[in-house]
């Protein structure tokens, strides 16, 4: 992301106003970093312009922020409201996603930007996690004056047509008090001969994570020379660090400002232990031979040491799993993206995902569990003891490092009877309201170090509102399915001995709204029947309802008796007089099935396909006529065709050719070189079964399809 520094433009008067007043309240409120946000004119978003003491790449993915995202800054922006921000717990909680951005234990707070009555930005002010849990009175009020300050300096410049737009690259400034020299060459002699005496390793890292300093034995440690290491990134000088597990150490020790450690591996078999302390200019590390215990390949020793690296490093694959989840459309596909993302992001040898459904558990889905394993949690009220269920109704995860804790922690449990050492139980609410628990399987006994815990909680808020959504979009389309089935005929009336009649409805592949495709078969006599077909603009409840009301029309002129032309008039004068904003295509075809014949008229449907054994299948030219709904006055005309017995009468919806970008012409075509390619097969229903399968595309339908065949005998 582009930067610019303080000495690469020339600010205004008023931006050198905001700088200093957001390094005074840094200083004023013991916070060690704060950025501002400003507007974006003519889009709905925010986005970062200043920033201090905290270092650009942890906070680029909220470099640009749409309104509407949840965020501390977006939510003191949309309610005109200071936020505060205790730490993880509270974060997670709130803010899944970015939690899972930083997660880390910090505070935060975010302030409005208010001045009568309008908005101009946020301000947000970061304190360490060793900062009180609650926000002193007397820093509520310094953040508070210094938001409105900031508001009244952009205030008066917008009053003056000189508006402070945000700068196309964040500007960083310097952290307060400055920074030490690089390579230490500022320090004492005495302090860099204490430094050179120390038996272990030591160095310091700026807070962009570059070496400021190396002493001669931390160099020998990871085996490279001092003016190798001075100035680079730990990860790019030494190859062996280069992994994001280690970074992620020295993200925690920055935006927490707490003590952490790791050990890694320096090839071909030394293990080196780094212990980081982290303060508002930088960071100081020692470097140490790691002692036994200390690593995860010493003999005879159980692996528990604080060093060891969490797989909060994989927060890149988390948020690619972020991404994925707004695209899932199905309890089943959530299932299956949370497994393939979280199993290797964290280590585990199992993934279970249950869905709390009338007061009870209901396995959704499961990846390395044994059947047996998860078929115990089927079914288990949501208020048991279990830890499936205590983490649901408790709201707080449930993590068992061995089967001694969960022994110990569960006695009356039965005892899992899978492969499985530690797990954790995920509870996944939305709103205060509990819809599942995310439960995860590890192979070997697991400490669950604290970053993990705070990932794998932001994990199942992201989680919870993707099942949420699945969940809603399956039980809307199990209702639009309903309701769509319930329009169209349940069965189609017996015209044995004379007609063979075979019909499919098929909604499309992507999409759950209700769709406007239509047929029917009406017995007129024993010997006459009317059929028709046709299509609803749109997608929804509207064309759904009207959709229903075209059928009844249709029904009620043809069993008055009235010819297929008239059919179509008296229906397209109601159409008409509803005035629903939607047009309707419809074909309706009279069979006198003793004369053999047809009499056919179109109201701008496709035409229908007429195959006869023996003489191939012709696409009948029926005069379209006008859609229905657009003139009251509109007329139509009727066509006659024969309909010999053994012949195979198509009538079918744009979706089952309409393929976009191509002509529809060669579509038609198309359907009726299939058509004579399965006109052979003795059952209606095989055909219709053929004729209605997706193809191209890679099997996708575009739109819905209603389809109705007729073999006269």
């Amino acid at each position: 992301m582009p930067v610019q520094r303080p000495s690469a433009i020339r600010s205004s008067p008023e931006r050198l106003r905001l700088e200093r007043m957001l390094a005074n309240a840094v200083q004023d409120t013991d916070a060690y970093g704060a950025a501002l946000y400003l507007p974006l004119p003519g889009e709905n978003a925010l986005r970062l312009d200043t920033l201090i003491g905290v270092p650009l790449e942890f906070i680029a993915p909220w470099a640009r922020v749409p309104l509407g995202a949840p965020t501390p800054g977006t939510d003191a922006v949309r309610g005109a409201r200071f936020v505060w921000i205790s730490g993880t717990e509270e974060l997670t909680h709130r803010y899944p996603q970015s939690a899972l951005i930083l997660p880390y234990d910090f505070r935060l707070a975010a302030a409005p930007l208010l001045a009568d009555g309008v908005c101009h930005g946020t301000v947000l002010l970061f304190w360490p996690a060793s900062h009180d849990e609650r926000l002193p009175g007397a820093e509520r009020e310094r953040v508070q004056e210094l938001a409105a300050g900031m508001a009244g300096v952009l205030h008066r410049a917008a009053e003056a047509e000189k508006p402070l737009r945000p700068l196309a690259a964040t500007r960083v400034l310097p952290e307060p008090g400055g920074a030490a020299a690089p390579g230490g060459r500022s320090a004492p002699l005495a302090v860099a001969g204490f430094l050179e005496r120390l038996p272990d390793g030591c160095c310091a890292l700026g807070l962009d994570a570059r070496i400021t300093y190396i002493n001669h034995r931390g160099a020998e440690l990871v085996d490279r020379g001092v003016e190798q290491l001075m100035g680079a990134l730990p990860w790019e000088a030494l190859p062996w660090l280069d992994d994001p597990v280690y970074e992620d150490r020295y993200r925690a020790a920055v935006i927490s400002r707490r003590p952490t450690s790791f050990t890694a591996l320096r090839p071909p078999g030394q293990w080196l232990t780094f212990r980081l302390f982290p303060d508002a200019s930088g960071i100081s590390v020692l470097i140490s031979p790691a002692r036994v215990g200390e690593h995860p390949e010493q003999p005879g020793k159980q692996e528990h040491h604080p060093a060891e690296p969490t797989r909060v490093g994989s927060i890149y694959q988390l948020m690619h799993l972020a991404g994925a989840l707004t695209q899932a459309t199905g309890v089943r596909q959530v299932m299956e993206l949370a497994a393939d993302h979280l199993m290797p992001a964290f280590g585990a040898g199992g993934f279970a995902l249950m869905v709390a459904e009338g007061g009870r558990m209901r396995q959704a889905g499961h990846r390395g569990f044994p059947d047996a394993t998860l078929n115990r949690f089927d079914g288990m009220p949501v208020s048991g003891h279990a830890p499936v269920a205590r983490a649901l109704t408790r709201g707080t995860p449930v993590f068992l490092a061995s089967p001694e804790e969960r022994a110990r922690l569960f006695p009356a449990g039965p005892a899992p009877d899978d492969a499985m050492r530690a797990w954790a139980f995920l509870p996944l609410i939305v709103s205060g309201r509990p819809v599942g628990t995310c439960v995860l399987g590890y192979e070997q006994p697991h400490p669950f170090p604290p970053e993990e815990r705070t990932a794998l909680t932001s994990v199942s808020g992201l989680l919870a509102q993707a099942l949420d959504r699945a969940q809603l979009y399956e039980a809307k389309h199990r209702l639009a399915q309903g309701l769509q089935q319930s329009l169209l005929p349940q069965s189609l009336p017996p015209m044995a001995g004379r007609l063979d009649v075979a019909a499919r409805y098929a909604s499309a592949t992507h999409g759950m709204d209700i769709g406007g495709d239509f047929y029917d078969l009406i017995r007129l006599d024993p010997v006459t029947a009317g059929a028709f077909i046709g299509d609803v603009q749109g997608h929804n409840v509207t064309a759904a309802a009207l959709m229903g009301q075209v059928r009844t029309a249709v029904h009620a002129h043809a069993t008055a008796g009235a010819p297929p032309d008239e059919v179509l008039t008296r229906t397209n004068q109601l159409v008409t007089d509803l005035d629903p904003g939607l047009f309707t295509s419809c074909l309706y075809a009279h069979l006198d099935l003793s004369r053999h014949r047809a009499l056919l008229a179109s109201a701008g449907h496709l035409p229908p396909l007429l195959h006869v054994p023996g003489h191939g299948t012709e696409v009948l030219r029926v005069p379209p006529g006008l859609l229905l709904g657009i003139d009251s006055g509109a007329r139509y005309e009727i066509a006659e065709v024969p309909l010999p017995a053994g012949s195979l009468l198509v009538l079918y919806t744009d979706g089952l050719v309409e393929i976009p970008g191509e002509d529809i012409g060669l579509s038609v075509s198309a359907l009726a070189e299939r058509v004579s390619a399965l006109a052979g097969l003795e059952r209606l229903d095989d055909i219709a079964d053929a004729l209605i399968e997706p193809v191209g595309a890679g099997g996708q339908r575009a739109d819905d399809v209603a389809l109705l065949l007729l073999r006269p005998s």
